[in-house]
């Protein structure tokens, strides 16, 4: 014999030789040979070691107290008690003792994979292997995919999704305008120089949904036509028309960048080379021929220089020739500079300073 204590918080499920045959309420019990008893939580889940929940549901009494739902294979549910969420249960047949609290049942249909915005406030307290998460920045959009079929196209924002028999992707596509660079791409001119052009250009993207599904890689796409285009047009130019003539090469390849843009689904805003980098032997020939052309437009205005010098001391020359009085004042000059440059001067003999120093002079 074994005495069994059932609390007011519980109830007790008896059986006899193996097969339930009452609920117990609280209370004292005694328990002789076959007789067993089993403990059931007041408001927890109805179910025992002995039989299958069918066969306790049997029992009138019980099921007369008891929260039940039954969940299919694509379904999962959410269990609210007094609406709180208290856990997530999958495909199978519960039940719970609903005596003092309210136990409440969402079935969830997870062949339709997104999860509604009423759900989603719960998502916290779900656990993060059933769901999983797509987020998309401002300035993207998402192509949301159903078993790899087109669903429709997401906004800036976050979403979630039930993982189930449907899978669920999102490809992400920027909507900013952005940049790409082509480098150090190798062009043959006409007089078979061959040079390194780098071209950048800016684009928007037109349509989300066609650029993924009818466009390989567009912005391959971008760089191969940028490239055919700087081909054709270097190709057609020598060395030095080339170098000449950047910015109409700029024009050309943003045109053409412009004229089949449109079938990439995506807007060229501007376009334009970057750097034309030349071989190692042309560009010590280009910097000796620069060199020179410097050294000669500095001896041509050295020249120039010397000229309009001379020109302006004959003048000067002629002036004084004709007028003593400039003569005179352009020897005081002289004088003055003489005198800023000596400490001292001593003089002998009679005379002023002036004539003096001016005899001197013409000694």
């Amino acid at each position: 014999m074994k005495t069994v204590i059932i609390n007011d918080n519980e109830r007790g499920l008896l059986f006899k030789n193996g097969k339930f045959t009452s609920l117990l309420e609280p209370g004292k019990y005694r328990c002789f040979g076959s007789t067993n008893i089993e403990i059931l939580t007041l408001d927890g889940e109805i179910k025992s070691d002995n039989c299958q929940l069918e066969t306790l549901l049997a029992d009138k009494s019980l099921a007369s107290m008891a929260a039940q739902v039954q969940i299919a294979d694509n379904q999962i549910a959410l269990h609210f008690i007094d609406g709180s969420l208290h856990e997530v249960l999958h495909s199978g047949r519960y039940a719970y003792l609903a005596v003092n609290k309210k136990h409440e049942f969402t079935l969830i249909d997870t062949t339709e994979p997104e999860i509604t915005p009423d759900i989603c406030k719960f998502i916290n307290r779900i656990p993060t292997t059933l769901y999983q998460t797509v987020s998309v920045a401002e300035y993207e959009k998402a192509k949301l995919y159903y078993n790899n079929k087109f669903v429709r196209l997401l906004d800036g924002g976050i979403y979630y999704f039930w993982r189930g028999s449907v899978q669920v992707s999102a490809d992400k596509i920027d909507t900013r305008l952005t940049q790409i660079t082509i480098t150090g791409q190798e062009l043959l001119t006409a007089d078979k120089v061959a040079l390194r052009v780098s071209f950048v250009c800016n684009y928007r993207v037109l349509d989300c949904i066609k650029i993924v599904s009818e466009v390989d890689d567009f912005r391959e796409q971008i760089h191969i036509a940028a490239q055919l285009a700087m081909r054709d047009y270097v190709g057609k130019r020598t060395l030095d028309e080339v170098l000449a003539q950047k910015e109409e090469m700029s024009e050309y390849v943003g045109a053409k960048l412009c004229d089949c843009a449109r079938s990439f689904y995506v807007e060229i805003s501007n376009a334009g080379v970057r750097d034309i980098i030349l071989p190692g032997e042309i560009r010590d020939i280009m910097n000796t021929v620069l060199l020179a052309e410097k050294r000669a437009q500095a001896n041509v205005i050295t020249r120039r220089e010397e000229v309009a010098s001379t020109r302006s001391l004959l003048n000067t020359a002629k002036l004084m020739d004709e007028n003593q009085t400039l003569y005179r004042l352009k020897e005081l000059e002289y004088l003055e500079k003489i005198c800023e440059q000596v400490g001292s001067i001593s003089i002998n003999g009679q005379g002023d300073i002036i004539s003096q120093l001016s005899a001197l002079m013409k000694k």
